[in-house]
């Protein structure tokens, strides 16, 4: 995989998978899973994103996914037991060294960061 990469596109399911073949890593491409999938269902599907994946401080991989709407921000929860979603960002937190959000002036950036 040659870093950075940074893709826009819109916010399908089928995104999601598209994006997967681009990077390397089983925890990098569960990272951009779990943040755009968050984005189809929380902002909606077809919403306008981006996809970074690049080097970051100490050379962690960041994962970054940036989507327009600044009032809708991701919220750790523990999902009821038999429950068929609800755990995205709880992998995310159980793969990443951290993960925030960033409000920017046309939107936020959800992103996380992995040991390489």
């Amino acid at each position: 995989m040659t870093l950075p990469i940074a893709v826009e596109l819109l916010a399908w399911p089928k995104a999601v998978a598209e994006v997967r073949r681009m990077v390397e890593g089983d925890d990098v491409r569960l990272c951009v899973s779990e943040l755009l999938t968050n984005v189809i269902r929380h902002v909606g599907e077809g919403t306008p994103v981006t996809v970074r994946v690049a080097v970051a401080q100490a050379g962690r991989l960041r994962v970054a996914v940036t989507d327009p709407d600044p009032r809708v921000w991701p919220v750790l929860r523990e999902a009821p037991a038999g429950a068929e979603s609800g755990r995205g960002l709880a992998l995310v937190e159980a793969v990443a060294a951290r993960w925030g959000v960033e409000q920017g002036p046309y939107g936020k950036t959800v992103w996380c960061e992995l040991r390489r």
